[in-house]
């Protein structure tokens, strides 16, 4: 069903937490996130909260003095372990709180911790120290692995890998599921708005299953961008159209 960006905007404002499920490398997505952060932030104000898979639990502080200006935004980029592509696709919507004083919750587990995972497996977290662990959900993370639902392989993609544990990389994927869906359930008051990868909320999918286990009863609406293309005698052409899913737990 085909509907007009007021009909999104409508169902948007709805539930507890908005999924953005963006395309990294897609323009169409980033700005259609910035249009929807901005008319979300018209009808809650206050009540509105952001979160982003592109910043890491662990740079939270950096994020909040960036954010309150304690900090230039030349020290926020060079310490808070920006993605390559921040500044044109990220950084606008980032602005946009700043300027608003929406809060802004880092919600990624670090790296580092997801690299553990898929080299030594989930059990491996166990290991860390209790200061470690504040970046991480609560252990174990439920995890089941069902190699037919391809997760390892859209990991393997995303990290440039061609080998390694299938298990393993399914797993790392998990922790970062958790750790995001950790942090919007510890942080939520009243709406959220959260941007990452698709394949991180697709299809009820990924983050949304560890929100339901952290914070039961939460009313999510998912924005699912998938790529079409078309072509024509003279080129491809390739665009970005959004789909949009709901649920409650």
């Amino acid at each position: 069903k085909e509907i007009g960006y007021d009909e999104l905007i409508e169902a948007l404002a709805q539930p507890d937490v908005v999924f953005i499920g963006e395309i990294h490398n897609c323009c169409i997505t980033h700005w259609l996130e910035y249009e929807i952060t901005r008319s979300l932030y018209d009808i809650h104000k206050e009540k509105l909260m952001l979160g982003a898979e592109m910043l890491e639990a662990d740079n939270q502080l950096i994020l909040d003095e960036y954010m309150s200006r304690a900090i230039s935004y030349d020290r926020f980029e060079a310490e808070a372990r920006l993605w390559d592509n921040y500044s044109t696709d990220y950084a606008p919507f980032v602005f946009f709180a700043k300027e608003n004083k929406i809060p802004f919750i880092a919600t990624n587990v670090p790296r580092r911790y997801a690299n553990v995972v898929k080299d030594n497996g989930l059990q491996y977290l166990d290991s860390l120290s209790n200061e470690a662990k504040r970046y991480l959900p609560p252990l174990p993370i439920q995890f089941t692995y069902k190699e037919e639902e391809g997760g390892a392989f859209a990991l393997m993609q995303m990290m440039g890998k061609s080998k390694g544990n299938q298990e393993y990389l399914a797993q790392a994927q998990a922790i970062k599921d958790a750790t995001m869906g950790w942090f919007i359930a510890h942080n939520i008051k009243d709406k959220f708005l959260h941007f990452n990868g698709n394949y991180h909320s697709d299809f009820k999918g990924g983050i949304i299953p560890y929100l339901l286990q952290y914070r039961p009863g939460t009313t999510i609406k998912t924005v699912l961008f998938a790529s079409l293309s078309s072509r024509n005698k003279s080129s491809d052409s390739h665009f970005c159209t959004p789909r949009i899913h709901s649920s409650t737990g």
